[in-house]
């Protein structure tokens, strides 16, 4: 197994982000995939758990749409052949062929009675082939170790007898929601024997078609070769995982392992290896290195003679099935059995599994993994849950796509989420004062699968501010003179970055960026909590009060006169411009503004100002309309002038938002992306004449709903003419 490097590079001032890379993506496994591999193997009635009403119903629908497409296929007596995956090149690679000649064979073509799962699943069944995806088969592996999750991921009720039709299915954790998987049984082989995964049996092909299944996910086998066994964790359980180095984990880790175990979360530790030569090595104690070990209990009570030295005490279990020797094991537990409830709930049943005491557990192993199972995932009525928000949420280059506190002037763009808590935990801390436990995990969406058109994973993290009252997005300034509450340790290219904290009661704001600005990418944000809290999006509110214009004077000014001149010179006798002329007005009105550089107005522009102000329907602008019209753009130009600091004659996208609700309209992240990319150019700055046409766009619609919405209840109703003719012409 690879050994991955991890670079860290400090930034100069103190107040500064860190940002760490992993090559996680481009080794063939992660470090401690091997650890990741025992996380599950606690024991298995914890997880005897029931799936929740809603997950229930969708996952009744999901076999219902499989059995039909399976019993179709039944019925005609044909073979299913999976056109979205088909058994060809496109399937295995995006870049790098693969070097052996293959042949796409299904398992009755390979042996003689093909089996899906024979003797129930375990990890004998998981053979990696000729493919670097073994910290995908570590995951795999962890399944084996609990039915529950197992069968969750891959339906049980499959055959190659009964109702064999060449078709499979399996179901991941994605973002938020179970999907479940389609796939035929085609399977790229050489001489006869499957290429990549496979079991120690011949005739069984459970492993084989869940990897296919998951490289179906994520375009190509191809995509899978290098990654972190806790990516395909998090899929295969919607859980969410937790690193701690033991030498540096926190004073309360004792806590935050008895928390998690009473939530049925899994657990493992490993030792580390100091060179690769050392990898499963025994030490002094018996254990090895480079090995996992899964944590099954944590206990603490007091000495028998009734002193106030408390015995804390962790169970440890090797998969392997082999214990250390006895003089490394604890006998204490024995004294904590005050009853034959707790004998029979305490004593080592399991081969391999055994105590420590826990001051010895943390000068024994390096790495503690933690992966937190979710409401949507599996739920169980004895054990507590989480409490979770998911907020979807998407950087956008020149709006949204910030960057990290590095970056001041555009930190504050990036999407912001407002956290309450309540309410205090209920258990009593070890040190300090009690507050509210959070995790917060951003994960970056989809990169894996965009890997085929250069996609790679972005350097990702998030900071959290204390703040009052406040529901919208909060401006440059606060962050300016506001320090962060709380923040991931380092900036990383992981798929997901998690952190654990323990907060006061109040409000805050979470806010995730990427390490450098104008980088792209959706994500999903999860705040957990032990007790209820509320994440939502700032700045949701959508609305407009755009400044009103004084009424003129009964007595028209010498520049009103001027007006009036020029516009009789250009209109007529009819007193009425349309677009073209509208354009040779405004034209000749900007060259009073000697620092503005500009070519004019487009004549699109123009004719989305004859849109806004045309009151009579006759697409052409009298002189009063004309007259509020130039009002208007004469104080959206003092606003320009306002962010247009290096007198360019042009503003930052990111300033856009300032100037927009300057303007008088108040909209949401997404609006605001939408106009980054509508209006802004390819170096992210909007000229003056992008700057007025949006303006004039935001207020003629918002003034055609105002127009609709006859009841004021905040909705319209349109049928296709109206639409139509609203869009058409605005």
């Amino acid at each position: 197994m690879n050994k991955d490097r991890t670079k860290k590079i400090t930034m100069e001032k103190a107040d500064e982000e860190k940002v760490a890379e992993t090559r996680a993506q481009t080794t063939e496994a992660a470090p401690g995939a091997d650890s990741a591999a025992s996380l599950f193997a606690a024991p298995g009635n914890i997880y005897s758990a029931i799936l929740s009403r809603n997950e229930a119903v969708k996952d009744a629908k999901r076999l219902k749409d499989f059995l039909e497409l399976r019993d179709k296929y039944v019925r005609k007596k044909v073979l299913f052949k999976d056109p979205l995956f088909p058994a060809d090149d496109s399937s295995l690679y995006y870049n790098q062929k693969f070097p052996l000649k293959l042949v796409w064979k299904r398992p009755s073509e390979i042996c003689k009675n093909p089996q899906f799962i024979v003797g129930g699943a375990n990890r004998t069944d998981i053979c990696q082939g000729d493919l670097g995806d073994c910290w995908l088969l570590a995951a795999i592996a962890c399944l084996t170790l609990s039915e529950t999750l197992l069968y969750r991921v891959v339906p049980a009720d499959q055959s190659f007898s009964e109702n064999y039709a060449g078709i499979f299915h399996f179901q991941f954790w994605r973002y938020g929601e179970w999907v479940d998987v389609v796939v035929d049984d085609r399977l790229p082989t050489s001489n006869n024997h499957l290429v990549f995964t496979r079991s120690g049996n011949k005739n069984e092909f459970w492993s084989a078609l869940l990897e296919k299944a998951y490289a179906k996910l994520h375009g190509t086998y191809e995509a899978l070769k290098g990654g972190n066994t806790l990516e395909a964790m998090e899929d295969f359980t919607g859980g969410v995982t937790e690193f701690y180095e033991i030498s540096d984990a926190p004073r309360e880790i004792y806590n935050i392992m008895k928390k998690a175990l009473n939530r049925g979360s899994l657990m493992g530790c490993s030792i580390d290896s100091l060179v690769p030569s050392a990898s499963e090595t025994k030490t002094d104690t018996g254990l090895v290195r480079g090995h996992a070990y899964s944590v099954t209990a944590v206990e603490q009570g007091k000495q028998e003679d009734g002193s106030d030295t408390r015995i804390r005490l962790v169970r440890l279990r090797d998969p392997w099935g082999v214990a250390p020797p006895p003089s490394r094991m604890s006998c204490d537990w024995s004294s904590l059995a005050t009853s034959e409830q707790d004998q029979q709930r305490l004593k080592p049943v399991e081969a391999g599994e055994f105590w420590m005491g826990f001051e010895e557990f943390q000068q024994t192993f390096t790495k503690l993994e933690i992966c937190n199972l979710t409401p949507d995932a599996l739920q169980d009525d004895e054990l507590l849950k989480w409490d979770v928000s998911v907020n979807e949420g998407r950087w956008v280059r020149g709006c949204s796509a910030g960057g990290c506190r590095n970056y001041p002037d555009t930190f504050w763009t990036n999407p912001q989420y407002r956290l309450r808590l309540t309410e205090e935990d209920d258990d009593e801390p070890d040190h300090g004062e009690k507050g509210c436990t959070v995790v917060v995990a951003l994960m970056q969406k989809g990169r894996r699968r965009e890997r085929c058109t250069g996609g790679t994973l972005l350097t990702i993290g998030f900071a959290i501010y204390e703040m009052h009252g406040n529901k919208q997005h909060l401006p440059k300034d606060f962050f300016l003179y506001t320090a962060s509450k709380a923040r991931c340790k380092s900036y990383i290219n992981l798929r997901e970055v998690t952190e654990r904290f323990c907060l006061s009661p109040g409000e805050y704001v979470i806010v995730p960026s990427t390490f450098d600005p104008n980088n792209e990418s959706d994500f999903i944000l999860r705040v957990f909590s032990e007790k209820t809290s509320t994440s939502e999006l700032s700045g949701a509110v959508i609305e407009a009060d755009p400044c009103v214009l004084p009424k003129s004077e009964d007595e028209e000014s010498d520049e009103e006169k001027q007006f009036r001149a020029m516009f009789q010179q250009i209109a007529g006798d009819d007193m009425q411009i349309n677009a073209k002329e509208l354009r040779s007005v405004f034209n000749k009105l900007l060259t009073k503004y000697k620092g503005l550089k500009t070519e004019g107005f487009s004549l699109d522009s123009c004719r989305s100002m004859i849109a806004l102000m045309d009151t009579d329907g006759t697409g052409r602008l009298n002189l009063e309309e004309f007259k509020h019209l130039w009002s208007k753009i004469q104080q959206w130009k003092l606003i320009f002038s306002r962010y247009d600091r290096d007198k360019s004659s042009s503003i930052s996208s990111f300033e856009m938002r300032n100037a927009v609700a300057d303007a008088g309209f108040q909209l949401n992240p997404q609006l605001h992306d939408i106009i980054a990319m509508r209006y802004a150019s390819e170096h992210l700055y909007l000229d003056f004449d992008s700057y007025i046409c949006c303006l004039v766009r935001l207020e003629g619609m918002f003034r055609a709903f105002k127009a609709f919405d006859i009841d004021g209840d905040g909705i319209i109703k349109l049928n296709s003419l109206e639409w139509l003719q609203l869009t058409m012409y605005a």
